[in-house]
């Protein structure tokens, strides 16, 4: 057992966030998660404290969720932890990282300069180019920059009256600004997830859609299952992932008729997708991972 005094940042009482929190204790005999709502940072002494800790004085604090729904907010808060960055403290990941992954738009064009194959995607703020491209794609999806499990995605129809699909587009501009239009795919009832542990490749799951829902999320009823993709889907995620630099993550990969495409890198990676799809205790060989690099001095 080291001595060594790691944080977890995440949401109290959440599986995957106490899961890891308890890995980590295991190890170290010390146990804290931070809920980031409720730190409070005093850049002039400096001091970032949470319920009487603080945090400059820990060793490490590993991010395994930020907020339960993505916002501009969690872009704040993640400046907060760079701040505690700046004090000495090594953070898994690396914030400023993680922020080029919370925003879709920024995720999205890093892995377009990249060349990883995506589906046909149009952001813009002007409302008949918004209109034009889900004539062109013929359904399409609009998601909000900053959302997590399809949360607030919708599905447009080209097929629908022209008044009824621009009021639509309309309504949807006024509450989220930009359109992200992303041409929808036909694919096989499932996609997978790819598992990445300092830039190395764990292992994947699939999640298989429930037949009723557009998605495979498990909050649409999708359930986790083992899948083993091939060595260019391999490939293909590690490239996707190698375009930021995070300790954890995994890699949304689809196949379609017109090959595999990537949907996202993932800001901070789940833990449960590898347990009920693999049997596979990723929690545990994180903890390993952020002491190991600790130690050695990484």
């Amino acid at each position: 057992m080291t001595k060594l005094k790691i944080g977890v940042v995440g949401i109290p009482g959440k599986w995957s966030t106490e899961v890891l929190a308890d890995e980590i204790e295991q190890r170290t005999g010390f146990r804290l998660v931070i809920d980031i709502e409720q730190v409070v940072a005093d850049l002039s002494k400096p001091e970032v404290l949470y319920r009487g800790q603080c945090l400059c004085k820990l060793d490490a604090i590993v991010i395994k969720k930020i907020s339960q729904t993505y916002s501009p907010a969690v872009l704040d808060r993640l400046e907060i932890l760079r701040f505690v960055e700046c004090c000495g403290v090594r953070i898994f990941s690396n914030p400023a990282e993680i922020m080029r992954l919370v925003d879709r738009m920024s995720c999205t064009v890093s892995l377009a300069k990249a060349g990883i194959p995506m589906p046909a995607t149009l952001i813009t703020e002007n409302h008949q180019a918004a209109y034009e491209a889900v004539q062109r794609f013929g359904e399409a999806i609009l998601k909000p920059l900053f959302s997590t499990k399809a949360r607030g995605m919708q599905v447009l129809s080209s097929t629908l009256p022209e008044k009824k699909l621009k009021a639509l587009l309309q309504a949807y501009r006024q509450q989220h600004g930009f359109y992200y239009v992303q041409q929808r795919l036909k694919l096989p009832g499932q996609d997978m997830g790819l598992i990445f542990l300092g830039g190395e490749y764990q292992g994947a799951y699939a999640r298989v859609g429930n037949g009723e829902s557009w998605n495979t999320t498990t909050e649409s009823g999708g359930k986790y299952a083992k899948v083993t993709p091939s060595d260019d889907i391999i490939a293909l995620a590690h490239k996707a992932q190698a375009q930021f630099n995070l300790s954890y993550t995994t890699v949304d990969i689809a196949e379609t008729e017109q090959g595999p495409v990537c949907f996202e890198v993932s800001a901070f990676g789940g833990f449960k997708g590898a347990h009920e799809g693999l049997g596979t205790n990723m929690a545990s060989r994180y903890a390993d991972y952020v002491i190991q690099q600790l130690l050695a001095g990484k």
